[in-house]
């Protein structure tokens, strides 16, 4: 990974999903195109400031919406954030919900995630010589959910929710009713399409990985409601996104990252492959995550 000029290095990323495609309380703004062992980022970075935090915010789909969630380049874009300095990434995404109290326009801080896409995601950063199994029992990390759920429910008026499990299916189709029923009967709570493989790359990469889900409808499972469609969630989204901002801006506020938490070493156990060959079998694009631990 090449270093980065102190002028751009950042503290956190956010990577905007369906319908937050901007940030545009940013201020000092450049925008920033970049390229990654593991191919484009979705789109060109933009680099800004905000209550004195530097902050780079990449669309995860694209400005214009044009990349589907199986083909989302996940590791560019993670690896494209931490090349920047970013020690934490906030990942914005629109979801269905699972529940009845969790109605359309509600927040949700998830603290759990099940993984039902299929299998065609590159879903880790290991493909080489180096075996790595990070833990990822506590998939979203544990000391900035706490700041990202007060600087929800201090801010908007829509219903936050502090704990939720993620159903990630692979889409781009909306699920049937038969598998929004076995959802709901697993104790699914919300369902989208992108938080995976974004939050196991974070845990590789050693960031920080939070997320804020944006209940748009309520599937298709819930009798008396239409099938979920693209149209009905772009409209709910209108609103969501201005409270998926406002919530930004609170956890913002004096923002720092704990280097005590430990994604920020989830590599210091989980390395498998005998420390002491990693220098002549580790790859190039291996080399970025383990170089800190290569004697």
């Amino acid at each position: 990974m090449s270093s980065t000029p102190k002028s751009e290095e950042i503290q956190i990323g956010i990577i905007g999903g369906s319908g937050l495609y901007d940030f545009e309380a940013l201020t000092d703004v450049r925008r920033v195109h970049t390229s990654t062992p593991y191919g484009d980022p979705s789109d060109s970075l933009v680099i800004g400031s905000l209550e004195g935090v530097r902050v780079a915010f990449i669309p995860r789909h694209g400005r214009n919406h044009q990349i589907t969630p199986t083909n989302i380049p996940s590791r560019a874009n993670i690896y494209a954030l931490k090349s920047l300095g970013a020690r934490a990434v906030v990942g914005v995404s629109a979801v269905g919900s699972l529940r009845e109290d969790f109605a359309p326009g509600d927040l949700v801080i998830p603290d759990q995630i099940v993984d039902r896409s299929r299998g065609h995601r590159a879903d880790t950063f290991f493909e080489g010589n180096t075996v790595v199994h990070v833990p990822f029992g506590e998939p979203f990390c544990g000391t900035i959910r706490p700041s990202l759920i007060e600087a929800a429910r201090s801010r908007i008026s829509a219903n936050v929710h502090k704990t939720g499990t993620y159903c990630c299916i692979e889409g781009p189709q909306f699920s049937t009713r038969a598998e929004s029923e076995l959802y709901r009967a697993w104790g699914m709570d919300v369902i989208g399409m992108t938080a995976l493989p974004e939050a196991k790359l974070a845990r590789e990469a050693e960031l920080c990985y939070t997320g804020i889900a944006l209940v748009t409808d309520y599937d298709c499972w819930r009798a008396g409601h239409e099938d979920v469609s693209a149209d009905e969630v772009a409209e709910v989204m209108k609103s969501n996104t201005a409270a998926a901002k406002e919530t930004l801006l609170g956890l913002l506020k004096d923002f720092d990252v704990d280097t005590r938490c430990s994604c920020q070493y989830s590599l210091s156990t989980s390395i498998i492959t005998p420390i002491d060959t990693l220098r002549s079998s580790v790859s190039r694009h291996d080399d970025w995550l383990v170089r800190k631990y290569v004697p």
